[in-house]
């Protein structure tokens, strides 16, 4: 996610909890044994062989918070692997795996880096490649035991790995008192992304024990999920860990170091919840400093060891609370990951991309949605009505779309089309990009028209992915019999191009008779994009569509039925979260021939569309 924004998609804590399934029982076919020990799992409902809850790092806990992960501890006798680790530290979302219990409450806790294997039937046989998932959710909602990795795992011969990683300030954290007498990696403060490339160097040490090939090992994410891995391209340390990546709807959303550690009256400011901030907001929040000011001079006072053990002394929940938004939900000052030199590279992201001898190059997939912002936008009451937290109807049909359709064009530059022209100039022909345009949600208790309210939105594409359709009580908003026979389709053949990228780096045909999914060229006439849509939509086809920073304002120039207010409005609604700000700062002062200078970009921001 661009921000850390809760949207609640169709069912709020009115939703009763369905009753926890019962253990699965121990099966003997999944016994096995680890360089970490004797292990036993079950056979999950798609005839997949499972273990859950397998540590792949000791617990960052007490004086191992804000360190990088030390290798997991070998366990004596046979583990039984039935059930999910905890997830990490969080506030409980709809759109994280929350029940519905558990939405804008603590759940989780450090003690959380475990993953989960699925894995086909018969491992006697020759090693089948590795997808490693990475979860989305703006690195502070989500966790690995949200998804059924059974389907992808037994249909299409790969071992599926999900995982948790660091989150929120626990993830990416980073100050000159966590630093001192610091190794590089501990005093990185990029903790979440050491903790993928701890769990990389468990499936190079362990996967081959449940039949995965560590030299066929892919990582695929969708939203942060996919900022992270373009992290992991850009990270020295996971070199050779992974050899090809599926990104998802991701971005290049990375944080500076100052914004991330100074105060905001430095020379060079950081952000209103730095560290060195939330370290004031804590002195003050124990009354140990009457204010802020008094905060600042109590920390010049205090010793590197000393600022460290206060910091590590509190509780999850004393610093969690301080990044507290709306809706029980840390807000969009929650630290974001960082180029810190060391375990991600400095520079700017896509001139790093373009040069092999920067980032870990490999055969990749990008994509966006063709709907992405829709997911955000069903939330907001500006611009939706919405009944006991159910969204029925959009105020300005005309306006929803535009502003959505935009977003989602920005996002495809951003996340997709940039990334991809990058990338092709270290990898020529082993890059491919795609849209995804399922709409087919149709409309539910006779006026609700979930296709137009929620389209082709951000990480709807997953379910497809895995092939496993249940997302708790939102389930029957979004999936029925009548969407049923395309919707199978297409999911059957985006785990066949996926699943063909794990084992040959190319997504080829998606092992059927699919179309040939092109890399993509920045020759004049060659398709670029695969459009990934059922056979009533025009199916799966190669196209040509591309977006650049130039091509996205002359169609915003273009948009007929504006004025220049208008066209400013919407400029700004489509780039408030936009991460590129000298870009957006030159765009807003081009647009409508200089028209939108005198204006105030931040309250054109806001809807204000009427009942």
């Amino acid at each position: 996610m661009r921000a850390s924004v809760v949207v609640l998609l169709f069912c709020l804590t009115a939703c009763a909890s369905e009753p926890p399934p019962a253990a699965p029982e121990p099966d003997a076919a999944t016994r096995l044994s680890t360089p970490l020990g004797d292990i036993v799992g079950f056979v999950n409902g798609y005839g997949a062989h499972t273990w859950l809850g397998i540590p792949f790092a000791a617990a960052p806990v007490g004086d191992q918070r804000w360190r990088a992960p030390r290798p997991a501890v070998a366990w004596d006798g046979e583990r039984e692997a039935l059930a999910f680790g905890s997830p990490c530290a969080q506030y409980g979302s709809p759109l994280g795996g929350a029940t519905p219990d558990q939405i804008g409450k603590p759940m989780g806790s450090e003690d959380c880096l475990y993953l989960n294997v699925w894995a086909p039937p018969g491992r006697a046989g020759t090693p089948v490649p590795v997808m490693v998932w990475i979860h989305g959710g703006g690195n502070v909602i989500g966790h690995g035991g949200y998804y059924d990795g059974g389907h992808l795992a037994r249909g299409h011969d790969v071992v599926v790995i999900t995982l948790n990683y660091r989150m929120g300030p626990l993830g990416w954290f980073r100050h000159a008192s966590l630093r001192a007498r610091a190794d590089a990696a501990d005093a990185s403060g990029n903790y979440g992304t050491l903790d993928l490339v701890q769990a990389l160097r468990w499936v190079q040490d362990n996967i081959a024990a449940f039949g995965g090939d560590p030299t066929r090992v892919t990582v695929f994410g969708e939203s942060a999920g996919g900022t992270n891995i373009y992290s992991l391209l850009l990270s020295p340390g996971a070199s050779g860990l992974f050899h090809r990546a599926i990104v998802q709807s991701g971005g290049l959303g990375f944080a500076t170091l100052a914004a991330a550690e100074n105060f905001t009256d430095d020379a060079d400011p950081g952000n209103a919840y730095s560290s060195n901030e939330v370290l004031a907001k804590l002195l003050v929040k124990d009354g140990r400093a009457a204010d802020r000011a008094a905060a600042r001079t109590m920390l010049a006072d205090m010793s590197h060891p000393n600022v460290a053990a206060y910091l590590r002394g509190k509780t999850t929940w004393e610093i969690f609370d301080l990044y507290l938004g709306g809706a029980g939900a840390l807000g969009p000052s929650s630290p974001k990951l960082f180029q810190d030199g060391e375990i991600v590279r400095a520079g700017e992201p896509l001139a790093l991309m373009a040069n092999p001898e920067t980032h870990n190059v490999v055969p990749v997939i990008v994509g966006t949605n063709r709907d992405e912002p829709k997911l955000f936008m069903v939330g907001d009451p500006e611009q939706v009505t919405s009944m006991f937290g159910i969204p029925l109807y959009t105020k300005d049909p005309q306006s929803y779309e535009r502003e959505a359709r935009y977003g989602a064009l920005s996002w495809k530059r951003g996340g997709a089309d940039d990334p991809a022209r990058a990338l092709t100039k270290a990898l020529p022909g082993r890059v491919y990009a795609y849209r995804w345009d399922w709409d087919e949600e149709g409309r539910r208790l006779g006026f609700i028209d979930v296709g137009h309210l929620l389209g082709a939105a951000h990480g709807l594409e997953i379910p497809f992915v895995f092939g496993h359709w249940e997302l708790g009580a939102s389930t029957q908003f979004l999936f029925d019999d009548d969407n049923a026979e395309g919707r199978f389709a297409l999911s059957d053949a985006m785990m066949g191009y996926w699943a063909a990228m794990a084992h040959d780096g190319d997504p080829g045909t998606g092992g059927g008779n699919h179309p040939r999914w092109s890399p993509w060229s920045e020759a004049s006439g060659k398709h670029r994009t695969l459009v990934l849509d059922t056979a009533a939509d025009g199916g799966i086809r190669m196209t040509d569509i591309e977006v650049t920073a130039n091509s996205l304002l002359a169609a915003m120039e273009a948009e007929p039925g504006l004025d220049t207010e208008g066209r400013c409005r919407l400029f700004a609604r489509v780039f408030r979260f936009e991460d590129e700000q000298q870009w957006v700062d030159a765009a807003w002062d081009r647009l409508a021939g200089g028209g939108c200078t005198g204006l105030d970009r931040v309250a054109l921001s806001v809807a204000t569309t009427d009942d």
